[in-house]
């Protein structure tokens, strides 16, 4: 449809993969090396900047990969939970898959047989065919890495500067998948298309007590009833220091754009009044 593809062109837009002509610009053209969405091209490209390309090669591999998190069982519900809540992580979803995936790379490491691995993943509640895939994914994007000659940090997954460093990097890419619980009831109100939708029963913070003000969500998914999926926790202002400003200028009004606006009129007033001039 037309529509979809002016607004395909308009989020390349957005992640500076166009030049003023309309073609890829040098930056398009590398992420357009990552057999990836674009937005996860251009996060895994942002790591190299903010120097953590090791854990966000791994999301990017679980998150294209099938989902880890198996159906359990009628009457398991409750043990799975226990079993994925050792893996959570307070940061959200992105790095609780990353508690996963190290988690079966040190359970392969360990096992003597392929049995042993399958078995570990059972006891988890994983599906141990996903996870090898993303193992797959991760191995070729890192190939890739390699061909064009971008740097890979060593890991340092777990320090405060990394984990900000990852959310720095997944902004960079997702910025267009905000959303803002709009009530403290967990009814997320995303701010590019005004819906309100839920947490996915497999979020680190599904039934938790404490559920973020603002998220970055990886995908909405209206035949889950309306749900978020693979979500973590941001800050307003680290919204505001990285996402582009023709972008947010053109959301909807909302009160989370005011607040927003807000912010970043106190980070930077002078240059927030010469981009609005512009």
């Amino acid at each position: 449809a037309p529509e979809s593809l002016m607004q395909a062109l308009e989020d390349l837009d957005y992640l500076a993969a166009l030049d003023n002509d309309g073609n890829l610009s040098e930056f398009g053209i590398i992420m357009s090396e990552f057999p990836l969405d674009p937005q996860l091209s251009k996060s895994i490209l942002a790591s190299c900047e903010f120097g953590c390309v090791d854990e966000m090669l791994t999301i990017a591999a679980m998150v294209t990969a099938p989902n880890c998190f198996l159906h359990t069982p009628p009457g398991t519900e409750e043990i799975a939970l226990t079993c994925w809540r050792k893996f959570s992580h307070p940061a959200g979803d992105h790095f609780t898959l990353i508690n996963v995936f190290n988690a079966f790379k040190e359970a392969s490491a360990n096992s003597i047989s392929q049995c042993n691995n399958e078995k570990w993943c059972r006891d988890y509640f994983l599906s141990c065919s996903a996870l090898r895939m993303a193992e797959i994914i991760r191995a070729e994007l890192a190939e890739i890495m390699k061909r064009i000659e971008l740097p890979i940090s060593e890991p340092d997954f777990g320090s405060k500067e990394n984990i900000l460093s990852i959310k720095r990097s997944l902004l960079s890419g997702y910025f267009m998948q905000i959303a803002r619980d709009v009530d403290g009831s967990g009814n997320y109100l995303m701010l590019t298309h005004r819906q309100v939708a839920q947490l996915h029963p497999f979020s680190s913070y599904y039934n938790t007590k404490r559920t973020p003000e603002w998220v970055l969500f990886h995908e909405f998914s209206i035949s889950e009833d309306n749900s978020i999926r693979v979500v973590s926790e941001i800050s307003p202002d680290l919204f505001a220091e990285l996402v582009p400003q023709y972008y947010f200028s053109n959301l909807p009004p909302s009160e989370s754009k005011d607040i927003l606006q807000e912010v970043i009129n106190h980070l930077s007033p002078v240059s927030t009044v010469k981009e609005e001039q512009k």
